[in-house]
């Protein structure tokens, strides 16, 4: 064999193994692709139980006075805002590891439960573009359930505030005192606006402009009534529809 014959069976032999090498790189690259990266985010959660209470209306107050009589009076009234509408209650749960099917290979059960609540009125939300809800989209959810800026109780005359802790919504980072926020009662009693304030509630929306109230969960902590509950929440109504409003509720543990 001369030595031509012999370098072109070397090179040969060398190009065949680039071209595996290739193919291998490939393969690879399309395995790599096909595999998706699971993150968490928020779950729909089972409501176990749930009950739904009305205000009383106080009755008629009377007066009498005499015939040829002139009366100036100071009334203080409070009536019932069928704009807004709230959420409270607990949360229980547990992490797991589960496949598409929904069986785990193993569960986690929580000493303490920590991680949001979230309300909205739409049925999909894309996680993966969520953020704080800017005041057009704001502004543009009023308008949506017919809240008049006329009324003080608009969307964004409620959530007028940007004070709050930050907090994940999946592998988000929401930053500190970023979003319109609001931190609701506790005994019936305004809480100082301050990033420790508990039951903090904050208007977040995703990449197509619909809306998620989100909620930190506070477990066992003293709310608006001087019970102990592990959210709080509350969520826009349209009162003229006849129809009330459906809110798709979602739960996120950490």
């Amino acid at each position: 064999m001369n030595k031509s014959s012999f370098d072109w069976k070397e090179k040969s032999g060398q190009i065949l193994i680039t071209m595996n090498i290739i193919i291998l790189f490939i393969i690879l690259l399309t395995i790599i692709s096909s595999v998706s990266l699971v993150t968490a985010i928020p779950q729909g959660p089972v409501i176990i139980y749930n009950k739904t209470d009305n205000a009383t209306p106080l009755p008629a107050v009377q007066i009498t006075t005499a015939g040829g009589s002139f009366t100036t009076m100071v009334l203080n009234a409070t009536t019932q805002t069928p704009r807004w509408k709230a959420y409270v209650g607990n949360v229980t749960g547990k992490l797991t590891l589960a496949d598409s099917n929904g069986k785990s290979i193993f569960d986690w059960r929580l000493a303490s439960v920590t991680g949001k609540v979230y309300a909205t009125r739409n049925s999909t939300i894309d996680w993966s573009t969520i953020g704080c809800a800017d005041s057009t989209s704001i502004l543009n959810e009023d308008a949506y359930l017919n809240m008049s800026q006329n009324n003080p109780d608009t969307i964004n005359r409620t959530f007028s505030n940007k004070v709050h802790k930050s907090f994940y919504v999946g592998t988000i980072l929401i930053a500190n005192s970023t979003c319109q926020s609001i931190a609701t009662y506790v005994n019936g009693t305004v809480q100082a606006s301050s990033e420790n304030s508990v039951f903090q509630e904050m208007v977040l929306k995703d990449g197509l402009s619909r809306m998620v109230y989100t909620t930190l969960i506070n477990q066992n902590t003293t709310g608006y009534n001087n019970q102990k509950f592990d959210f709080q929440m509350i969520v826009p109504e349209n009162e003229y529809q006849s129809v009330p409003t459906t809110y798709y509720m979602y739960a996120e543990l950490i």
